[in-house]
């Protein structure tokens, strides 16, 4: 799978638009991107547009990132050359992306589950974790066809089984934002507060550092 640039345009009013507690997040995050995890369902990049609307940043969705590179769909991929093959492609097309200025990445449910991924991740980014109730998730997932690891006989104690197995590695997010049943906005405004009293908590830390 080959890493290809995909052409994003920045929003030349995106400065005009940062204010209040946007601004001191952009300020706060210096280089980092933001990087929201998750399972499949959560939210990632619904909650990911809109966040990057309010800071004026770039989102980028790293499974759409993945298709452009591969020129095929992520179910394609999954079909055609497996899993493994995916999710090597998945590690390249992150790393990369973090190597971009700033901006806000969506990444697939399994991305954060490696541990190089997860490791580049915590030194370019600040990774928060969309974490859902399975319910919710099997109820916004369970119509789409498109996500491979659900198209068997039993979705449900798949999405289960995937839950228990990814949960306790997400818990190792730098933040972790609750995923309910609300207006998009209403989500947007929780991962700005949560993002805006971590990035706020961890410059007193290192200003008391000696």
């Amino acid at each position: 799978m080959a890493d290809v640039k995909t052409n994003r345009r920045r929003d030349p009013d995106a400065a005009a638009r940062r204010g209040g507690a946007g601004a001191r997040i952009v300020d706060l995050l210096g280089s980092r991107s933001v990087v929201l995890v998750g399972m499949m369902g959560a939210g990632k990049t619904s909650v990911g547009k809109r966040l990057a609307g309010r800071l004026g940043l770039t989102f980028v969705d790293a499974d759409t990132a993945i298709e452009e590179a591969a020129k095929k769909t992520v179910t394609e991929i999954f079909a055609e050359h497996g899993e493994d093959y995916f999710r090597q492609g998945e590690r390249r097309v992150i790393a990369r992306l973090l190597r971009e200025p700033r901006q806000i990445i969506a990444t697939g449910g399994g991305a954060f589950m490696n541990a190089e991924t997860r490791a580049a991740i915590r030194a370019a980014g600040l990774s928060i974790w969309l974490k859902a109730d399975w319910e919710l998730l099997f109820e916004r997932v369970r119509r789409r066809p498109t996500r491979p690891l659900l198209q068997n006989a039993d979705p449900e104690g798949t999405l289960k089984a995937l839950v228990d197995l990814r949960y306790p590695v997400y818990a190792e997010a730098d933040l972790t934002v609750q995923s309910v049943d609300v207006p998009h906005e209403a989500m947007v405004d929780a991962v700005m507060a949560a993002l805006e009293a971590w990035l706020i908590d961890e410059a007193e830390q290192r200003a008391r550092m000696p």
